[in-house]
């Protein structure tokens, strides 16, 4: 099959431009509540596997050990924006464990949060690792390289213990064996995974609804991701972030990740509606990360019922605007469930 219109960009009333993609919705049981195009393709799950890449280290007992709390744990799952609060928690992390900055191998980039970012530049202020989105979830792999006595200096590489359980944990849970699991190199240097669109949806269908041939320490550590998650929303994107912006909406109801390349990944948490949860994930497949992802996203909540009708009405449908601001046409979705 190939891929479907997901969302269309529209001036006046002529579709000026579409973004094609793949999608699916699954239940907690595995069963398949919503697909378009084809939700086999093979991608990169990029940023939308942090939950997965986090459970080895709360599985390992490090968490324990060094006494992280929830929102340190949040933020190892989590894309921050690099706002003074996400740079003063990965620093604790590190402090925790007796490590520094620059221990961290993820690289350095200004914060996503523009106003940061510009009062850095003004004053002439240089980013360091801290300010990676990435920094949390690099600064949980140190703590289980220590942990776990593995080499601190290459605890980002596949071939070290840390990145050996990682990849065990996301055969587990995308149900793909290990040696099909395609690798590639994220944007912080460590190891990707590319599996198909559907599997990071039953994955986060079990992320919320695991299992029961799921053992108590990796259930228990499930429970922990999805209640750090939801406590502390602000910990996995930051101020205006999509993520941080639809669990705030749900208040409570849905684990969101975004990842880069227009992918996206959720898990809903079991409802009287939906009684096993929900796990969600889909790709636009032109990357767009800016226009669509959103427009599509909050539509589907809707549509779910997940989100109310007039939730985030500034994203979805995403007005388009000429120079002088005046709204000449919209991005809206193309989906529709029931």
């Amino acid at each position: 099959m190939e891929s479907e219109i997901l969302a269309k960009a529209i001036r006046g009333e002529t579709v000026e431009s579409i973004h094609r993609g793949h999608l699916i919705v699954t239940d907690g049981a595995g069963e398949t509540i919503y697909s378009l195009g084809a939700p086999d393709t093979v991608t990169f799950w990029r940023s939308s596997a942090k939950s997965f890449q986090a459970i080895p280290f709360l599985t390992s007992g490090a968490a324990e050990r060094f006494g992280f709390s929830e929102k340190e744990i949040a933020l190892a799952c989590g894309s921050h924006s690099g706002e003074r609060v996400h740079v003063e928690i990965a620093a604790q992390m590190l402090e925790r464990i007796g490590l520094s900055e620059s221990d961290l191998r993820c690289g350095a980039h200004l914060p996503f949060d523009e106003k940061r970012a510009e009062e850095m530049i003004k004053s002439d202020e240089q980013p360091t690792q801290l300010h990676n989105n990435c920094s949390g979830k690099h600064a949980a792999m140190l703590a289980f390289a220590k942990h776990v006595g593995a080499d601190l200096e290459t605890y980002e590489r596949l071939e070290n213990p840390v990145q050996q359980a990682i990849l065990d944990c996301i055969a587990q849970f995308s149900d793909v064996p290990r040696d099909q699991i395609k690798i590639g190199i994220d944007g912080c240097a460590a190891p990707n995974f590319a599996v198909p669109i559907s599997s990071m949806a039953k994955s986060f269908a079990w992320l919320v609804y695991p299992p029961k041939s799921f053992d108590e320490e990796t259930r228990e550590a499930c429970r922990r991701v999805v209640s750090a998650t939801v406590s502390c929303p602000e910990m996995i994107g930051g101020t205006d972030r999509l993520d941080t912006l639809i669990m705030q909406s749900a208040r409570g109801r849905i684990v969101s990740k975004i990842g880069a390349e227009g992918v996206y990944s959720a898990g809903v948490l079991p409802s009287p509606k939906w009684k096993t949860g929900l796990g969600i994930s889909f790709k636009i497949e032109d990357g767009d990360d800016k226009r669509a992802r959103a427009v599509v996203l909050i539509e589907l909540l809707r549509q779910l019922e997940i989100l109310g009708a007039d939730a985030l009405t500034d994203f979805s449908p995403l007005a388009v605007k000429n120079r002088r601001g005046d709204t000449v046409g919209k991005v809206e979705a193309n989906l529709r469930i029931f």
